[in-house]
């Protein structure tokens, strides 16, 4: 892998990828199709500058590879810089490749699905946190999906449409999943308050 493109070491190769995490807004989290919005702006938007990679979304996070040439991931990357939808994006790599991993796809959108949880390497990376990561973690990741992208493409279900996710309603479910508890509780105490103050009145 070539060293990250900065002022000091800028990328010279006009075939490059750009891989960043980032992390979900509360402009991003109040639009249920935030995750389409964001495939079918960039399905289209990428072929046309001939750039193709994957998103994943999960527990709030993003992460993001894609692959073109330095000034289109260049302009793609200013374009991210100013979207209000995330925040905190944090580039882990934007070096020269000698190919692309994922050719097929002007843009693969993906969350984190069931299948993910039983692969053994990513098990060791859930509950989705990128920004715990070791430094190296983040490319076994990308091997995996690579690895699930070229079943894809045996199988012949390349570049389908995305499916419809609901950025809060995944985020929701996790949310009430994991604090049923709390919210029990919470309503419980909600509703003898609404009784108290009833006996008070009457």
């Amino acid at each position: 892998m070539s060293t990250i493109n900065d002022s000091t070491n800028p990328v010279t190769t006009d075939f490059c990828q750009l891989v960043y995490i980032s992390r979900i807004t509360s402009t991003g989290l109040s639009s249920p199709s935030t995750l389409n919005d964001i495939s079918e702006t960039a399905v289209e938007r990428n072929q046309i500058d001939n750039v193709t990679g994957i998103l994943c979304y999960g527990n709030g996070y993003f992460l993001q590879c894609v692959e073109g040439s330095e000034q289109a991931l260049t302009n793609l990357k200013n374009r991210l810089l100013v979207d209000d939808r995330h925040k905190e994006l944090k580039i882990l790599d934007f070096s020269e490749i000698t190919e692309r991993r994922f050719a097929s796809w002007s843009l693969r959108s993906i969350t984190l699905e069931r299948w993910m949880t039983k692969e053994p390497e990513l098990k060791k990376l859930m509950p989705f946190k990128p920004y715990e990561w070791d430094s190296n973690e983040w490319q076994k990741f990308l091997d995996v999906l690579q690895g699930y992208y070229e079943e894809q493409t045996r199988t012949g279900n390349v570049d389908t449409p995305p499916v419809k996710y609901s950025t809060l309603g995944v985020t929701l479910s996790k949310v009430v999943g994991q604090h049923q508890a709390f919210f029990l509780i919470q309503t419980i105490l909600g509703l003898m308050i609404v009784a108290t103050l009833l006996w008070l009145l009457l």
